[in-house]
């Protein structure tokens, strides 16, 4: 038998998090570009924990986020963005909680000189 290292739950019983992404509503493009701003802007602060909240499939065939949301967030943590990266418990909000790898060193001020953040997403 294959020794296959320490098992992992998929759902964590934490979702408590400093800081919440809320893609609900937002349309596919809109969604995956919110992802990538928080991405790229916490690369430069200190590291945080988000929760991102999609939406619930539809039932009537309608895509879910999940997957490219997903994805998208696989691939950051093999770029070496994220530390963690867990789903949100099933008797919650559908999304995932991530831990940001950040720059340790960075005071919480700390953002791209030439980027200015519109009101409200100061994730």
């Amino acid at each position: 038998m294959v020794d296959l290292g320490e098992l992992k739950p998929l759902f964590r019983g934490n979702n408590e998090a400093e800081y919440e992404l809320d893609l609900r509503g937002l349309d596919m493009p809109h969604a995956v570009a919110s992802t990538e701003r928080m991405l790229e802007r916490n690369r430069f602060r200190t590291p945080r924990s988000v929760r991102i909240l999609i939406d619930a499939p539809d039932g009537e065939g309608g895509t879910s986020h999940f997957q490219p949301i997903g994805r998208l967030l696989l691939d950051a943590r093999k770029e070496g963005i994220l530390d963690q990266m867990s789903t949100l418990p099933p008797d919650d909000v559908l999304g995932f909680r991530i831990v940001t790898t950040g720059k340790p060193d960075a005071s919480e001020d700390d953002t791209l000189s030439d980027q200015t953040e519109p009101d409200g997403e100061n994730v």
